[in-house]
């Protein structure tokens, strides 16, 4: 089984002439720094970190890095697994840097690369890939996205006769969503069913007869999906001499936002680090708000007890994000979590109180914030360094009409993502397909392509390939209609001269033999072109087609050009955002919408006590991303959606129930004293009537 066993770069002492508090270290409070030094380069007890929210988490995590490294530790046998690719090239780059300083080093030499730090299904795709031989797995296999996943569960729903029944079968997309949430929660079809999907009770032989049938399709089609990326990871490490095997690559594992891990990753980390010997854990227990993707908060809960007794804890709570006036109304609402670590975020930055904002309806919100923005946009702070966060993506709907109106220019994150794009799937068909000829998805998609091949004559030029020894040469022989005979042939040019070790100008081969075809099926391919072009420029910085593949999968951009418009062109933009994707983020004034019961906590929040929990985190996670200007907005009437009983319907409602009374000394109130309904409009003034409206209707019939 292959190892990367190349040497770590020699890490030269530091220099003489190197001050005494040149230290990266010394700028460390003492919370981090002991955070930084538990342990040794080779090995080390299990660690947990409590991050509070802006207390340096970053920092203190590729600090800690950087100090095994410059003590002994091979950069090659350090795992570190973050939640995005952007967010391990950030830890790598700080971590580099205060090697730099430790070491003495001259800026121009090159720090050691860490060359396993990633996302768990990016390494996960590595380490199978690796170890393929070994467990049984092809070479070549390729990863579906999640769109294709979902076509694959279609076609495996309809071969199992599913599509036909007398009453409601779970679609493709709910189908996939279970199957996806068993693997990730490790959790048995009837329990899971009676919690997240309790109307597709009944069904449980039926889909586990789906669930198997959309294996065996995938492991015919020689392809992955999303979150096999880490059950065979699991598996592997069931398997006595690969987990031995693997054990022993690594020395030091590092998992950054361990809140957000669910049950799947926390068992890969307990087979990976059995005793927990060279794990370092670093998250906050108060900003667990991704139970809907089956993150599990009990999993850093149960650290200290999973490792007991050698497992430390160490607790981050000096904030350096935001002002202690906003700390203070922040610490208040997380206070009433039932189960939590304690700790208290303190700041030395004072700054304006919190505001409790009352207004009529949604409208007046929305005036509100506009008002308001501009005012601070009045006052020196740009459009970029304001955000309105809100639960639900509706919820911005009239704030996005009084924006559009007073031509004030905003981004809204969501929207179509890159991945999703018809012609983004197409250019990345034609690679998989080529790179794995028993791909039937790819391959589907891309015979459509062809001028003159139908969904019926595509199957069969896919039949004919399937029951081939040799796919590859048996696609030149197929026999297609003679209208597609032109066109079929310049994909077979394309197919066989190609070379996708040639990276990357394989990429630019198959965009040009798109090319016609993009202009041919979409008005708008000019438009559509340009996602290409960056597509192939994201290609040129990936090693292979191979690894471009895996990575464009698994950590996608976020939009694709059809969302550039104005607010991109314009000097400065509002951020409108969901209180979920502002994680992570911060801006200088935050206004927080809807802060009322049935939308903070969603209405569909509140079926347990650890739904209400994670309502609550969310709350203060959208209160900590304000540095400066924090305002909590409470409409008496608001528009509410998806009402369990009721459907869509306005409804009068007081603040949130996470704003208790106790909690009111933490804020400013503005606007009107709330009221359980708004005044009653006068009557019109009339001494006679100006219209029999009962004759009216009496003439109606």
């Amino acid at each position: 089984m292959p190892v990367s066993s190349a040497a770590a770069p020699p890490l030269s002492a530091p220099t003489a002439s190197a001050p005494p508090d040149a230290s990266p270290w010394a700028k460390l409070t003492d919370e981090q720094r002991a955070a930084v030094e538990h342990g040794g380069a080779r090995t080390s007890q299990p660690l947990l970190i409590i991050a509070g929210a802006g207390s340096g988490k970053t920092l203190t995590l590729a600090a800690r890095v950087a100090r095994l490294i410059a003590e002994g530790a091979d950069p090659q046998r350090v795992l570190l697994l973050t939640f995005s690719r952007r967010a391990a090239a950030e830890m790598t780059r700080r971590a580099g840097r205060l090697l730099h300083q430790a070491l003495g080093w001259a800026a121009t030499r090159e720090p050691p690369q860490l060359p396993w730090a990633g996302t768990f299904h990016a390494v996960g795709a590595r380490l199978i890939r690796d170890y393929a031989g070994a467990i049984g797995l092809p070479e070549g296999f390729t990863i579906l996205d999640r769109g294709d996943a979902e076509d694959l569960m279609a076609l495996a729903r309809h071969e199992q006769g599913f599509a036909s029944t007398d009453k409601r079968f779970p679609g493709k997309g709910t189908a996939l969503a279970i199957y996806s949430r068993r693997v990730n929660t490790c959790l048995a079809l009837e329990p899971l069913l009676a919690e997240h999907y309790p109307w597709c009770l009944g069904w449980q032989t039926q889909l586990r007869q789906l669930f198997g049938a959309y294996v065996d399709a995938k492991q015919r089609l020689n392809v992955l999906d999303y979150d096999d990326l880490l059950l065979y990871w699991l598996r592997m490490l069931e398997v006595p001499q690969v987990a031995e095997h693997l054990r022993q690559r690594f020395d030091h594992v590092l998992v950054d936002e361990y809140q957000d891990t669910n049950r799947l990753q926390s068992a890969i980390l307990g087979a990976l680090c059995p005793q927990g010997q060279g794990l370092t854990v670093v998250g906050d227990d108060a900003q667990a708000i991704y139970s809907f993707r089956a993150a599990e908060v009990r999993n850093i809960l149960d650290f200290p007890q999973q490792f007991q007794p050698a497992a430390r804890v160490v607790t981050l709570t000096r904030n350096y994000r935001s002002s202690r006036q906003i700390l203070a109304a922040a610490n208040a609402v997380i206070g009433e979590a039932a189960e939590r670590f304690t700790k208290h975020l303190w700041s030395d930055t004072d700054g304006p109180r919190p505001r409790l904002v009352h207004v009529d309806d949604e409208m007046a919100q929305a005036q509100w914030v506009g008002d308001d923005v501009l005012r601070l946009r009045e006052e020196g702070l740009a459009l970029k360094q304001q955000a309105v966060l809100f639960r639900a993506g509706h919820h911005s709907a009239a704030l996005e009409l009084e924006l559009t109106r007073r031509r004030i220019p905003f981004v809204k994150f969501g929207g179509l993502k890159f991945l999703e794009a018809a012609h983004v799937k197409d250019v990345l068909g034609i690679l998989r397909w080529l790179r794995n000829p028993r791909n039937r998805l790819a391959g589907f998609r891309v015979a459509t392509l062809v001028p003159g091949l139908g969904p019926a004559s595509a199957r069969r030029v896919l039949d004919h390939m399937d029951a081939a020894a040799d796919p590859r040469a048996a696609m030149t022989q197929v026999a297609v209609p003679p209208s597609a005979r032109p066109a079929w042939q310049d994909w077979l040019d394309l197919a066989t001269t190609i070379d996708l070790q040639a990276w990357p100008q394989a990429i630019e081969q198959a965009a040009q033999w798109y090319r016609p075809h993009l202009h041919r099926i979409h008005e708008d391919a000019e438009v559509r072109w340009l996602d290409v072009e960056q597509l192939t420029r994201m290609a040129a910085a990936h090693a292979g087609c191979e690894r471009f593949l895996a990575e464009i999968t698994l950590d996608p951009p976020e939009a694709t050009s059809d969302e550039a418009g104005a607010p991109h062109r314009d000097e400065d933009y509002l951020v409108l955002s969901t209180m979920h994707s502002a994680k992570g983020q911060e801006w200088s004034a935050v206004s927080i919408l809807n802060v009322v019961d049935g939308c903070i906590p969603s209405d569909l929040g509140t079926g347990s006590a650890a739904e209400i929990d994670e309502e609550r985190r969310l709350l203060y996670v959208a209160m900590t991303r304000a540095k400066r200007h924090l305002s909590l907005l409470v409409p008496q009437r608001f528009h509410v959606t998806q009402q369990r009983q009721w459907g869509d319907r306005h409804v009068y409602a007081g603040r949130s129930r996470f704003i208790r009374e106790s909690h009111l000394g933490h804020f400013d109130e503005v606007g009107p004293p709330p009221a359980t309904q708004p005044a009653a409009a006068a009557a019109m003034p009339c001494a006679t009537p100006v219209a029999d409206v009962r004759a009216m209707v009496r003439a109606g019939f």
